[in-house]
């Protein structure tokens, strides 16, 4: 489901609440709403108040760590292309066909985007990008050090690749992360249950019922950050791709 369409689903569920929350208003006794119970009520709901926000800091908590830890992953994957790319070339000419195929790499992950549903696409002739990352191991691995020299910058470009690789196997296995579905729906229960009563204490005149509208389309564009940023190479609050726009400029150069 997308960020976009669960904030939506978040807004319509607390309207609704809300709503509810009026209609009863208007059917129940007079003395089902008395001071007393008022003060009962406001206690019961700050209690859920308070679990709703530690509920949704920690999800914001949660988020942003996964949105610091991928663009800590797009900039070190960057650095390891490039170390790569530099290692080849001290390598001498031979590499010249391993360096295209990794420049080839990175045009492919710019072009399909940096997510774990398209990396490993087929299109056409193209192979998925782990066989392209493969392809370049398997030419490393076939060069004929001349010298001692060589024999150690073969070795370092191998262990480069392998960390190369090893980010794309991460990048697939993390795909599937995000924010936990169920402690995400107990949360929006406990916000339509705040909502439900505010309903309930709030006389239904146009400034109450534009403050609670407001405070409803908050809260969902609050859910809609937090599930946004969680997965973070998707959606509107996505993680650049500069640092791989930057590195595909350097590549190739002598």
């Amino acid at each position: 489901m997308s960020s976009l369409l669960l904030g939506g689903l978040v807004f319509v569920f607390l309207s609704a609440a809300t709503s509810m929350g009026m209609v009863m208003r208007a059917r129940l006794p007079d003395h089902h709403l008395n001071p007393e119970s008022k003060d009962v009520i406001r206690l019961a709901t700050a209690v859920v108040g308070t679990l709703s926000a530690l509920a949704l800091g920690l999800l914001i908590a949660s988020a942003k760590s996964s949105y610091d830890n991928a663009e800590a992953e797009m900039r070190t994957a960057a650095a390891r292309v490039l170390l790569l790319d530099r290692v080849m070339a001290h390598y001498g000419p031979e590499t010249g066909h391993a360096r295209q195929l990794l420049r080839e790499l990175i045009d492919k992950r710019l072009s399909r985007g940096w997510t774990a549903e398209t990396t490993d696409e087929t299109a056409g002739k193209a192979l998925p990008e782990y066989q392209d990352i493969e392809a370049v191991q398997d030419n490393l691995r076939a060069l004929s050090p001349r010298d001692a020299a060589q024999h150690s910058l073969q070795a370092r470009a191998l262990e480069v690749s392998g960390m190369v690789a090893e980010t794309h196997w991460l990048l697939v296995e993390s795909g599937s992360e995000g924010l936990p579905w169920a402690f995400l729906a107990v949360l929006v229960c406990w916000l339509s249950l705040l909502f439900a009563t505010f309903g309930l204490q709030a006389p239904p005149n146009p400034t109450v019922l534009s403050i609670l509208f407001v405070c409803a389309l908050s809260v969902a564009g609050a859910v809609f950050l937090v599930t946004d940023m969680a997965n973070p190479y998707i959606g509107l609050v996505r993680v650049s791709d500069a640092p791989l726009q930057s590195a595909i400029e350097r590549l190739g150069k002598p």
